[in-house]
């Protein structure tokens, strides 16, 4: 068909890489493919992963999408890059990566990120400064970990990158950042949209750091051409160009439609999110919820949870269950779990704000205690958590009809049941479950376009609803939901 347009987007996340083959004028979505990463874990809550796994798992997605999409890789106009945010690749001058990238959810940085908060006058002061307050994830507090655990290494550092610049920068060979990505970065303001140069002075006296930060650019602006190597390697048009890319909430907000008010995105996966579009920088006075840029020119206000997925997934392997035999007993059990509480801090938690905290199993009997109750607990505790990110979002401001949801999580009728009574909303799936791949092909149109304006009409276009997951809270539910997130409360306050 001649008058394909067709784009490809990719989702480098925590587990694997996703890609997606869009014909921007059909709206239509072609091929999919997608490749795994493993995860470097140590004690003090390492979480890191090797460079050379992401661009071998691009590779591997890119040639299934383009074989499951039965296109030839010469028709593709352009590709974008969504990555998971915070992370830290550190390149010499010759732009070889110097060590493994440390993730978002990494808490060995916990005590440098105590020192950095305390220079900026703790929360409030963070607050005021940047519009957001750092938290252990992000990568500020890598920066410093780096500085004082590897001396030699730091004084080598030429480049500075969040996992979606790295991989735009094997594409194109340039170093750029948009102001979505940047802002999980805790030394980016995202009122002014800057680089705070003097934060990174005082954890470099020397220069360093600020003359390896990537150049800004906005969110429909290419980086560049993809190299000739690199599109022969992945089998691509060497003519398509690469868009600026994002942060995977940002390009989730666009894969959702979430580019005007009046639409909250969930997504539930390895940790859950919850974020709306703003217009104004309407910085909330919670230290939990993140006002960062979005990758469409706006706002993105924004709660994460660091457990969810991750969370359910070990009690499934604990209980030796397939995702199947999992959610019939999720169904089996009585809202509230006949009192069984889980409280999911596997990883620590961000919202709430708990970062040394442990997972627990609470109320348990010699009654309750089975396995649809355990099952049961562990996917309303890791919701209970976005409920309580929600209840901030809304104090400040935020008003929805009604709730997209993504990620893995929301293919689970019973857990779409549970998030539209524990959040008294109305939820629905988008018939893309990928959202923030299918964001970064849509970004990738627009940015192909040259038109600022044409995001909206390519949102309309791209993006379709699933009418048969609609999910709407049932009164009964809501009122048992609302007892036993008061319950999960009252345990949240001991800690």
């Amino acid at each position: 068909m001649a008058n394909q347009q067709l784009f490809l987007g990719i989702d480098c996340g925590t587990q694997g890489t996703k890609a997606l083959i869009l014909d921007a004028s059909s709206g239509q979505v072609l091929g999919h493919g997608s490749a795994a990463h493993t995860m470097i874990s140590g004690p003090d809550g390492r979480r890191e992963q090797d460079t050379a796994q992401w661009l071998d798992a691009f590779t591997q997605a890119t040639h299934q999408a383009l074989a499951s999409a039965g296109v030839d890789g010469q028709a593709i106009l352009g590709l974008s890059v969504s990555g998971q945010q915070h992370g830290l690749v550190l390149l010499d001058d010759q732009g070889q990566v110097l060590r493994p990238a440390k993730l978002w959810c990494d808490t060995e940085s916990t005590p440098q990120n105590d020192h950095l908060l305390a220079h900026l006058g703790g929360e409030i002061g963070s607050l005021e400064r940047l519009g957001v307050v750092i938290a252990p994830g992000y990568t500020v507090s890598k920066l410093l970990w780096t500085r004082e655990h590897y001396p030699q290494l730091f004084n080598r550092i030429a480049s500075i990158l969040l996992p979606h610049d790295f991989l735009n920068h094997w594409l194109t060979g340039r170093h750029c950042s948009e102001y979505g990505d940047a802002s999980g970065t805790g030394y980016f303001n995202v009122r002014t949209r800057q680089w705070d140069l003097q934060l990174l002075q005082h954890i470099d006296p020397g220069g360093r750091l600020q003359s390896a930060l990537p150049q800004l650019i906005e969110a429909h602006q290419p980086v560049g051409r993809i190299l000739p190597a690199v599109a022969a390697h992945l089998g691509v048009n060497p003519d398509a160009v690469v868009a600026s890319g994002g942060g995977d909430n940002m390009m989730g907000a666009i894969g959702t439609g979430n580019i005007q008010p009046g639409v909250i995105t969930m997504s539930l996966g390895s940790s859950g999110t919850v974020y709306a579009y703003a217009a104004e920088p309407a910085v909330s006075p919670q230290p939990s919820v993140a006002t960062f840029c979005s990758s469409s020119g706006g706002w993105l206000p924004l709660i994460c949870t660091m457990n969810l997925t991750n969370a359910t997934g070990v009690m499934r392997e604990l209980l030796e269950l397939d995702l199947a035999a999992f959610n019939t007993l999720v169904a089996k059990a009585p809202i509230g779990a006949e009192g069984v509480c889980m409280l999911p801090f596997l990883n620590g938690e961000r919202v709430p704000a708990l970062p040394h905290a442990t997972g627990s199993l609470l109320g348990l009997t010699t009654t309750n205690m089975t396995r649809p109750n355990l099952c049961r607990a562990v996917v309303e505790g890791t919701t209970f958590g976005l409920r309580y990110g929600l209840d901030l979002l809304r104090a400040n401001g935020l008003e929805a009809q009604s709730i997209r949801l993504t990620g893995g999580g929301s293919k689970s009728p019973v857990w779409r049941q549970i998030v539209a009574d524990i959040m008294d909303t109305t939820v629905i799936c988008t018939e893309q479950s990928e959202a923030a791949a299918l964001g970064a092909a849509i970004q990738a149109a627009w940015c192909h376009s040259g038109s600022p304006d044409s995001l909206a009409d390519l949102c309309e276009r791209c993006v379709k609803l699933d009418p048969t997951s609609e999910t709407r809270p049932i009164a009964e539910h809501v009122a048992a939901s609302q007892k036993a997130y008061e319950c999960y409360q009252q345990h949240v306050a001991t800690l």
